[in-house]
């Protein structure tokens, strides 16, 4: 027997959505509106803010640096990431229960704060570059995402099966990269994905560590909007909407969004 939904849940659906897809709704709209300034509903439809973004160096550059620092600091992470969430997996017995909560302290402390401890600790009192200084920010950002999906992955995997290989002859490093690495493949991809999309929309952290001739490209929008007021803004939030919506619709084709969920 089908039960008929109340007019008030569906409603609130509504409202819900509407909440969620609205604001993406404006800046599309405010992307393509034929106006020198921003504006909702578009007052005519053109392309030209779109173009507009390449004719700014400033975002051509800080594109190429958002897309290098997210790429090489999620590869870093990843470095990190695995033997960490392996050593927690395989030795949790042995470990300490606090180190697992270790790694998680990105996540627990405010952005803003992680950021203001690098710029004084990394930046003034080491020196390092700003280059350097994003990778070392955006590799903490990242590292416990990493380390929590691939820990997820790890705790279905059976380490039965690596002890029977290392008791055949297996060296335990061979072992890890031809059994247990694919069997964890599509947590390290989810991760990698997860990273890259942190990394890339990061405001928080990469305020406080860019420089000058150095910036990602969130952080060149900010500086964008306190000197203009035109749709150019609107037209990169687009674009990143689409890279994130692009990146989303892969690993639910290829893994499922459910993997990156757990």
């Amino acid at each position: 027997m089908s039960r008929s939904i109340h007019p008030a849940l569906i409603a609130m659906t509504v409202l819900v959505y509407i909440f969620l897809i609205g604001p993406l709704v404006i800046i599309f709209g405010a992307s393509v509106s034929d106006t020198t300034f921003l504006a909702f509903p578009p007052q005519g439809l053109t392309l030209h803010w779109f173009e507009n973004i390449w004719e700014i160096s400033a975002f051509r550059r800080t594109i190429v640096t958002s897309l290098q620092v997210a790429l090489v600091g999620t590869f870093i992470a990843l470095l990190i990431g695995i033997p960490a969430a392996y050593a927690l997996n395989r030795h949790r017995i042995h470990l300490p229960g606090w180190l697992s909560t270790l790694f998680v302290l990105p996540i627990l402390v405010p952005e803003i704060v992680i950021g203001f401890s690098l710029l004084r600790s990394v930046n003034v009192e080491l020196g390092v570059p700003v280059f350097a200084s994003l990778l070392i920010g955006h590799t903490l950002l990242v590292l416990p995402y990493v380390i929590r999906v691939i820990s997820a992955a790890l705790a279905s995997f059976d380490f039965s099966i690596e002890e029977a290989a290392v008791s055949l002859g297996s060296h335990p490093v061979k072992t890890f990269f031809t059994i247990v690495l694919p069997n964890v493949r599509s947590g390290v991809i989810a991760a990698f994905i997860l990273a890259f999309i942190t990394s890339i929309n990061d405001v928080s952290v990469s305020l406080f560590l860019t420089g000058p001739g150095i910036s990602t490209l969130p952080i060149q929008i900010l500086a964008h909007v306190e000197q203009f007021f035109d749709p150019t803004v609107a037209s990169v939030s687009v674009l990143l909407m689409m890279l994130t919506i692009i990146v989303m619709i892969i690993v639910e084709r290829t893994l499922g969004l459910t993997v990156v969920a757990k």
